[in-house]
């Protein structure tokens, strides 16, 4: 019986300390870590990525242009000797912002021709153009104004100065 113990023990021994010379003759985290780092670095669309390391895991972060370079980043880390598995937690930038479209303003003579139109209907408002500018004078009922500025507004002048007087 204490023989067999003795071999137990002797077996068990030896197993432990084969299990820690395989697992020592791995490449180590910091080891993994310092490869992925160098692959990513030598490719300009992934330099501000980081790699962290746990156990043959690499874990990726940071911010990329697109889908793509994600995918790729993933690629480059599981090519790195010693990787287990790679969790890819790269987020895509938001595209830009579409550029504003560009204020129209209308000429001074086709503005004047819509002006005198938009404001035959209301009798007592006269109109002045003048470098895009739209100045309105006279007077006018409170129910009218909002129609009236509406049809002005689609013209695209540059300002219009109210000066009218509501009744």
């Amino acid at each position: 019986m204490k023989r067999s113990i003795l071999n137990y023990l002797i077996v068990l021994a030896s197993a432990t300390m084969i299990a820690a010379t395989l697992s020592s003759c791995g490449p180590k985290d910091a080891d993994i870590k310092a490869a992925v780092t160098k692959q990513m670095q030598a490719m300009p669309d992934m330099s501000g990525m980081t790699a962290d390391v746990k156990d043959g895991v690499v874990t990726l972060s940071g911010e990329v242009k697109d889908d793509a370079t994600k995918a790729m980043c993933e690629t480059v880390a599981k090519g790195v000797a010693g990787v287990k598995s790679v969790v890819n937690n790269c987020t895509v930038a938001p595209p830009p912002p579409p550029p504003a479209a560009p204020v129209v303003i209308a000429a001074d003579d086709p503005l004047t021709k819509g002006v005198t139109d938009a404001i035959k209907d209301f009798t007592g408002v006269k109109a002045d153009v003048k470098d895009g500018v739209i100045t309105l004078t006279g007077e006018i009922k409170k129910a009218d104004l909002k129609t009236l500025m509406m049809s002005l507004n689609t013209l695209k002048p540059k300002k219009i100065d109210n000066q009218l007087v509501i009744k």
